[in-house]
């Protein structure tokens, strides 16, 4: 699947940029492969147009902001968050037609990110209820581009049979190759899987869960948010509670924005974050070196892949999102379908398994 070719995702939020990067200026991003801009208006808040003035198509983001609009770096004009032309230097009498203007999309702040909604919202931004609670702390992590389907990294996020192979520097165990039991149960919003998996806790891991044990249990409340937003929820027996929330922004086919904080029930005192982000860095690469090796086109259709019982939640993925193509008239867009040619991948084995 081609998520720019699908335009259904064009109607649900993606966090695209932290607030505080908006702090000295404009700011491009390349939202399902249509270039934006974003920026404070004069209150402080978000706002964001298409990165094109109406003028002579100059790139609106190497301007700058006037009193709270942005202002096109060729001839001056200046654009308010609704699009609308709002100042024009030529104009002597200060007349601007109402045909001067930009499209505008939907912006708002949340977590720290600026969310954008190129459409009209089929959802509302995931609902994360511990970042609103005031007995956890909200750590941001990372911000960065990958070159990998989104969909790849929430199957990811729920694969419990991975860890073994590819967290080998981590949590891994070679002892847990799968988890104890999953429990996947869909919802409105996407779908929610229940389980345990034993893991190691290497040295740093001990400093930051404030456990001494070589191995330990990890309980997971996983809930995907359709389309590219998963947050994980661990509990490990001590009461500690780590909790990830990972949202792949569509950057093009191919490449996805990473956008990942953690909220935890603990202290700096406790834990620094410097120190959490370091151990959630290392199984971030894991991660990043195996997805970057796989084919951003995802298929929807089952039999194009093969599957083992742990891919559970991954099937449910694809099946709900062939379902909401579906209901709004669009048919899955493949580089097959297409005539997309196929970007480079690194070598890869073949390590596919079938169902019995």
């Amino acid at each position: 699947m081609l998520v720019t070719k699908q335009p259904v995702f064009q109607r649900f939020w993606y966090p695209v940029i932290p607030m505080q990067q908006l702090a000295d200026g404009p700011k491009p991003f390349v939202l399902l492969g249509q270039p934006i801009v974003l920026w404070l208006d004069a209150s402080g808040k978000p706002a964001v147009v298409r990165d094109r003035c109406c003028h002579r198509t100059a790139k609106l983001s190497l301007g700058k902001v006037v009193e709270g609009n942005i202002c096109c770096p060729y001839h001056g004009w200046e654009f308010d968050g609704s699009g609308a032309c709002v100042h024009m230097p030529q104009s002597k009498d200060g007349a601007i037609s109402s045909s001067y203007r930009v499209d505008a999309y939907r912006c708002t702040e949340r977590y720290g990110y600026a969310w954008v909604c190129l459409g009209e919202p089929l959802a509302d931004i995931p609902a994360i209820a511990e970042a609103d609670d005031p007995t956890y702390r909200l750590i941001h992590e990372f911000y960065e581009p990958w070159k990998c389907a989104g969909l790849r990294v929430m199957e990811n996020e729920m694969d419990l049979a991975h860890p073994t192979f590819v967290h080998t520097t981590t949590f891994g165990s070679e002892e847990h190759p799968t988890p104890d039991f999953i429990d996947v149960t869909e919802t409105e919003y996407g779908l929610h899987a229940h389980s345990v998996l034993g893991v190691v806790n290497p040295e740093l891991q001990q400093q930051n869960l404030k456990m001494s044990d070589s191995i330990t249990y990890r309980t997971l409340d996983m809930d995907w948010f359709m389309p590219f937003t998963v947050s994980l929820r661990i509990a490990y027996p001590n009461g500690l509670v780590h909790m990830i929330v990972n949202t792949m922004t569509p950057i093009d086919d191919g490449t996805s924005q990473m956008v990942q904080f953690c909220v935890r029930n603990d202290t700096e005192s406790e834990t620094k974050s410097s120190d959490v982000v370091a151990f959630d860095r290392a199984v971030t690469l894991e991660d990043k070196l195996i997805l970057e090796s796989t084919d951003y086109d995802v298929p929807l259709t089952l039999n194009k892949e093969q599957h083992m019982f742990t891919d559970k939640p991954g099937i449910v993925i694809r099946k709900k999102i062939a379902a909401l193509l579906k209901a709004h008239g669009e048919v899955e867009q493949t580089r097959e379908t297409t005539g997309v040619s196929l970007q480079p991948l690194n070598t890869v084995a073949d390590t596919r398994v079938k169902v019995y």
